[in-house]
């Protein structure tokens, strides 16, 4: 541990910044091969020229015509506290062949980011293929050694968030949506990340403990099939007392006050014939529940029955409460015709209410679960369903519909010479040289192009026309007068330069802006079946630009 300190790696950095929510994130979660060019660099006396890279994907997941740009923060964490130790270094040492010199080991333990600069997108932005989302300037053996981690962090967190806006734009905004993966999620850190990321997306809260006292998402939760079943009849209740909401008197035996209730819903004249005897250890389960948590009573209803046992049950208990000043939650679905459970639930909340005068009985909370994903809650919305929340796990965390985003990070200069990665697949052909990237707003405020000009051409004005070119087809190009024009690389990490560092904002601003971002694109780029896709283009000086290189590395066949 001292030696740890020793290096840095426990305290934080001069910025201020902590490290990475994940200590595994560390300078040798890395690829082996990133070691192995930096040691070829260092021997070719090149590991410290300047280099460029831009970390970016070639296509949108799930289907769609947009990604949600995440995982900024965690790299920007990495880089502060970016620092080997001399365990790691005695490990690289031992990964690579013995013919390495001791220089480079040397060299790698005074090694930092101080001299790197980051450029990004601001996280929760709505982002899209070929634009940049990170450009990375630097010695090039540094930033060849942040590639793997850099890639890791952003890859996951942008498709899981897109994943979770997408969950979202479906169910609506009126509709509570809550994260139940982590028993599902691949590991610890794929159940934190998710939750993270979930809620940057658009929900509501989760159900891991751990990631709300880590990023102050909200909690949510009930019991299990297993707590319900656990009870045999209402008899192993012991402590049956429960205080009035106001402290003014206690009812000394709430068991019978429920058991009167469940009586009275039996010959009522709207419920009469819906149910007859219930499940007794549900009663009890539902009863001891309500007894711990008067002030927040939500129950699982499906244990035996919904509709003869779970829902009867359960309104028994909360208008037992409702006699002692609370107000229940509602119910959980998680089997079965959600669709149909739902409104039949909802019909007897509504009899309830009209028979026994309660307003606001009838909008009880009704959360759905049961391996829920996009198609089920688009299939419900067709059906029509009384769902109030959505509780979604394994589809959600999991990212079941697409395992990866296909993020890459790709050398677009070096020593101020611009470097173009050639491919016969023309959506891998790389866009060369250093960027700038806009986004032009039309008169509707929608967003209606992505634009990268080179460095130094003059940023698009508003109400000037701009000609706008797709990046490698001829016949694709059209002119746009912006209404408003948004730059979207801002400087996150300004390395040993005098540039002003963009903060990093907490993760409610983030969720806040990922909404907002969604609210700002057209209707038909969000859709779900055959989604507009959006237009990214280049200026017309960095379309001839790009050919003119292509052109150049191209080599040239001869016939025989």
């Amino acid at each position: 541990m001292a030696e740890t300190i020793a290096n840095g790696r426990a305290d934080q950095c001069a910025n201020n910044i902590d490290g990475p929510t994940n200590p595994m994130v560390t300078p040798i979660l890395t690829d082996l091969y990133q070691f192995t060019m930096a040691y070829a660099y260092w021997k070719a006396g090149k590991h410290n020229e300047r280099a460029v890279f831009d970390l970016y994907f070639r296509r949108n997941p799930f289907g769609g015509e947009y990604t949600i740009f995440a995982g900024l923060e965690e790299c920007i964490k990495f880089i502060a506290n970016f620092k080997f130790t001399e365990d790691e270094i005695a490990f690289i040492r031992s990964s690579l062949p013995p013919s390495c010199e001791d220089g480079f080991f040397e060299y790698l333990r005074e090694l930092d980011c101080s001299d790197i600069e980051i450029y990004a997108v601001t996280e929760g932005s709505v982002v899209f293929p070929k634009v940049p989302l990170m450009r990375i300037e630097g010695p090039i053996a540094v930033v060849q050694l942040l590639e793997t981690p850099f890639v890791n962090l952003i890859n996951y967190a942008s498709l899981v968030t897109t994943n979770a806006a997408r969950h979202r734009f479906v169910a609506g905004r009126s509709k509570i949506l809550l994260e139940f993966g982590l028993r599902r999620a691949q590991g610890p850190d794929g159940g934190i990340s998710a939750s993270k990321y979930c809620y940057m997306g658009g929900f509501d809260a989760t159900s891991n403990v751990a990631a709300g006292k880590l990023f102050g998402i909200p909690l949510r939760g009930t019991h299990s099939h297993a707590f319900v079943s656990s009870f045999l009849s209402p008899d192993e209740i012991i402590e049956k007392s429960l205080q009035h909401r106001d402290g003014s008197s206690v009812c000394e035996d709430f068991v019978s006050l429920v058991q009167t209730w469940l009586n009275k819903l039996k010959w009522s004249h709207l419920l009469g014939g819906i149910f007859s005897e219930t499940n007794q250890s549900e009663l009890a389960a539902f009863t001891s529940y309500a007894l711990a948590f008067p002030g927040s009573f939500l129950a699982l209803v499906d244990t035996y029955d919904v509709m003869r046992s779970g829902i009867p049950n359960f309104c028994a208990v909360a208008l037992a409460l409702n006699d002692l000043g609370y107000k229940s939650v509602g119910i959980r679905l998680d089997s079965g015709d959600l669709a149909y459970q739902s409104c039949e639930a909802r019909k007897f909340f509504r009899a309830i209410e009209k028979e026994f005068g309660l307003p606001g009985f009838g909008k009880m909370n009704i959360t759905a679960s049961n391996d829920l994903n996009e198609e089920t809650l688009d299939a419900l919305n067709k059906q029509g369903h009384e769902v109030d929340a959505f509780g979604i796990g394994t589809h959600l965390v999991t990212c079941y519909a697409q395992a990866a985003l296909g993020v890459v990070f790709k050398l677009v200069e070096i020593n101020n010479q611009p470097r173009i990665k050639l491919s016969e697949d023309v959506s891998k052909v790389s866009i060369p040289c250093k960027k700038r990237c806009y986004r032009l707003y039309g008169k509707e405020g929608y967003a209606l192009v992505d634009i990268m000009t080179g460095e130094n051409e003059p940023q698009p004005k508003v109400g000037e026309r701009i000609l706008c070119r797709h990046p490698f087809s001829e016949s694709k190009r059209a002119y746009v007068v912006p209404q408003h024009v948004e730059e979207l690389l801002k400087c996150f990490w300004p390395g040993n330069s005098d540039k002003t560092r963009e903060d990093l904002p907490p993760l409610k601003e983030i969720r806040e802006r990922c909404i907002e971002q969604l609210d700002k694109m057209r209707p038909d780029h969000m859709r779900r079946l055959n989604p507009t896709p959006y237009k990214v283009s280049v200026s017309a000086k960095l379309y001839d630009f790009i050919h003119f290189l292509w052109l150049n590395e191209a080599p040239v066949g001869e016939l025989q």
